[in-house]
């Protein structure tokens, strides 16, 4: 009985397999039903069923199941209306509106951009998975910003035509303050000490600007590791955090942390060696090596000797090479660092490509460029490379790329991705200027003029001040050496008067040539040869210094002149520079067999120094030197004066009004200038795009001298009398506007004396600090 059992339930299975293996149908079409918003092409690319398929059982349930993950349908069914396979769908609601409601402290457009990115969006398809989703997404962004107490409700509403309207009710809470940081377990360093080290802070008066007193995350995680560093570059190799716990009031207004260390002892340098495969002599790698055997130990300067002897490597064409530090501690408190070298196979450069110049031609980034393709790779060329292409000004940003040719280990790509000032146009212009008023500019000037390079200048100017046509032009590279070449013409009329200097006109003609030669990748020396023709014009009420010097010298001069100049740039940008310095010198000799004889000269400097590692905060220091003087028994022309105040030297007193005056009590400019300032650059608060602005503190100091009076000047001194600096500080702004820079200055004068101009706030368009 039992064999006959089970006999009878075994064809039974074998029954119900090869029912289920059987085709229930050969499809001859597919129908659909119910569709209103989706295309019947998405459901077809999602339903794996196609008319003349043998249809079978588990076929369309997978089938099923596949349509119903596409996440457009909240129901499925399956019909068959003889050989035809019939789908009735019931489709998902659309969302029709996302209403948001209580947000302020992130923008609303903000948030819409991150639902979209989360799949929820206006017209899409509503999934109830993804809005629980972005509950617990934005509920982890206001943490992040220390808003504990922050509540996120949402809230489906149906609307007709199968449409959803979705509400997000924020509330956004306080942000939670800390309230206290506790370091527990330090005896070498006080608390105040480590304290220092940390971004986190107590809440203050500034707080509302500085944003301190806010605890985050990833502001917690940064300071641990500040901490662990301070005590590993101070010797304590066996330094821990033990724990660091934090703690929220009920109320979740307050914050409290505390963190307890182990010190452990401290540990000083037994010995440093550098070994492996010696690629570069032994005594060039020792000598990037910056730990001393007795010193200190120091994570940080055996990281910084790791960076040192890797990028030496990197210089000799090594990009891959792999330099291991390795401390051993010993029982007596030293350590033992060797750095193991692993040079790897010399790289070369494959290919260089130029991405970003939709101006600039290729062939102008080239010749900035000292890597070269097919050549070893050299970390120093491709970063200086960079630099060049900084330094030229066309340029917002430059970026450098170096990436390995796939299949092989010794070969890199390089890309150099460029950004280019919004700068030049072949219009006319219309600008203005405090000093010289309304200027009309017809023309161009271009410092890389048609991508090429070059720089070329044709202008029509007309001012208050000046009237003048110029044509100029320079080709940088007048030779692949970097031989430059460039010519100058121009007229000018100048009316002294307008530009708050002694009542005179000077009509001026001229044309020059100019060579340039580069001594290294930093220093120019140029030297021109210019011809001029100036003619003087009086008025009744031109000063007697003026008439003076006419009568001796007479007023129209045809000059011939030389100028040896010598530059040496090492800033890191030719705009807003954050790094390096750059000097310059000229002198200016008329030549014998010119109507006048005098000599005069120039030095100018700029310092920048960075405060901080993203360089936004920053020391800059910069100065000017002058000194003119006639040959024989020539006077010195005072047309050729320097002149100091203003923008341009001293903020805070007005344009040119510092030195020496002429008998109407007009500036009148002297033969010897000093003037310096010391800025402090910050980052421009309150703005998205920073890296168009600069904004900054200052302190100036300045004047001008002569040594050589004219009798009808009153109260004039020959004596270069450094007490007589005059001194100011303020705040300055430069913005690079699509028309150029605009900069502006509230200014202070610290030590103005009776009868100094000074004048607080002063701008101008064309010039940055």
């Amino acid at each position: 009985m039992n064999r006959k059992l089970g006999l009878f339930f075994v064809s039974m299975l074998w029954m119900a397999q090869a029912q289920a293996a059987a085709p229930l149908f050969e499809v001859s079409d597919i129908k659909l039903e119910g569709l209103q918003r989706v295309e019947p092409g998405i459901v077809f690319r999602n339903f794996p069923v196609s008319a003349g398929d043998q249809l079978q059982r588990e076929q369309l349930s997978d089938a099923l199941r596949q349509l119903f993950k596409s996440g457009y349908f909240a129901d499925i069914q399956a019909e068959r209306e003889g050989d035809v396979l019939l789908l009735k769908l019931k489709e998902r609601p659309s969302v029709a509106l996302i209403n948001l409601e209580g947000n302020d402290v992130i923008k609303e457009e903000d948030l819409m951009r991150g639902l979209e990115q989360s799949g929820l969006q206006e017209g899409d398809v509503f999934r109830r998975a993804a809005l629980d989703q972005i509950r617990l997404d934005l509920l982890r962004v206001y943490t992040s910003q220390g808003r504990y107490g922050a509540d996120i409700s949402t809230e489906v509403e149906p609307l007709s035509g199968n449409r959803v309207q979705l509400n997000i009710n924020i509330n956004e809470g306080e942000e939670s303050s800390i309230q206290h940081i506790n370091i527990v377990g330090n005896t070498v360093f006080s608390d105040e000490e480590l304290k220092e080290l940390f971004t986190l802070d107590l809440p203050d008066f500034w707080s509302f600007y500085t944003q301190d007193g806010r605890y985050a995350r990833e502001k917690m995680t940064g300071d641990l590791e500040r901490l662990r560093s301070w005590y590993f570059d101070h010797g304590y190799a066996n330094f821990s955090i033990d724990s660091a716990q934090v703690s929220i009031t009920p109320d979740k207004k307050h914050i409290y942390i505390s963190i307890a260390v182990s010190e452990g002892e401290q540990y000083r340098v037994r010995d440093v060696a550098v070994a492996g495969e010696m690629v570069v002599p032994q005594d060039v790698l020792d000598g990037a090596v910056t730990l001393a055997e007795g010193e200190v130990f120091s994570r940080e300067k055996m990281t910084r000797s790791q960076e040192k002897l890797v990028r030496l490597l990197g210089d000799e064409g090594y990009m891959f090479a792999n330099v291991s530090p390795v401390p051993e501690l010993q029982d007596d408190n030293t350590v033992s660092v060797r750095f193991f070298i692993e040079p790897g196979k010399r790289t070369y450069v494959r290919r260089i490509a130029i991405k970003g110049n939709t101006r600039t031609a290729d062939h102008v980034i080239r010749r900035e460029l000292e890597q070269m393709e097919a050549s070893v790779a050299s970390t120093k060329d491709i970063e200086r490379s960079k630099s060049r292409l900084d330094k030229t000004g066309y340029f917002r940003s430059v970026n450098v790329e170096t990436r390995p040719v796939p299949g092989t280990d010794d070969q890199v790509d390089l890309e150099y991705a460029v950004e280019e000032q919004q700068s030049g146009q072949f219009t006319a212009s219309v600008g203005f200027s405090q000093n010289d008023g309304l200027i009309l500019d017809l023309g161009v000037q271009q410092d890389n003029f048609l991508g090429s390079g070059n720089k070329v200048g044709f202008n029509i100017t007309n001012s208050s001040t000046t009237t003048e046509y110029s044509f100029n032009y320079l080709d940088p590279y007048h030779t692949v050496d970097g031989v430059s070449r460039g010519f100058n013409a121009f007229y000018r009329e100048k009316d002294y008067e307008e530009d708050d200097i002694s009542s005179y006109t000077a009509d001026e003609a001229g044309v020059g040539l100019t060579f340039g030669y580069p001594i290294d990748d930093y220093q120019r020396l140029s030297f021109s040869g210019d011809f001029e023709f100036i003619r003087l014009n009086t008025y009744d009420e031109t000063a007697d210094e003026v008439f003076e010097f006419i009568e001796d010298e007479g007023e129209e001069f045809m000059n011939w002149k030389l100028t040896a100049g010598w530059s040496d740039n090492r800033l890191n940008k030719g705009l807003f520079p954050t790094r390096g310095y750059m000097q310059s010198a000229s002198m200016e000799v008329a030549v014998p067999g010119s109507d006048l004889a005098y000599m005069r000269a120039n030095y100018r400097n700029k310092w920048y120094r960075p405060l901080n590692d993203d360089e936004t905060w920053v020391l800059s220091l910069r100065g000017r030197l002058g000194y003119g003087d006639s040959f024989g028994d020539n006077a010195y022309p005072f047309f050729k004066n320097f002149y100091a105040g203003g923008l341009k030297t001293v903020r805070g007193f007005s344009n040119n009004s510092l030195g020496p005056q002429d008998s109407n009590s007009d500036p009148f400019g002297g033969n010897v200038m000093v003037t310096g300032a010391a800025e402090l650059i910050f980052p421009m608060p309150f703005m998205g795009d920073k890296s168009a602005w600069r904004s900054l503190i200052f302190l100036d100091a300045g004047n001008v001298y002569t040594t050589n009076c004219y009798s009808s000047q009153t109260n004039c001194s020959e004596d270069i009398d450094l007490s007589e600096l005059r001194y100011s500080a303020g705040l300055g702004v430069s913005w690079l506007t699509p028309i150029g820079p605009l900069s502006m200055s509230l200014g202070m004068p610290l030590n103005d004396k009776d009868g100094d101009d000074t004048e607080v706030f002063q701008f101008a368009l064309g010039q940055t600090f």
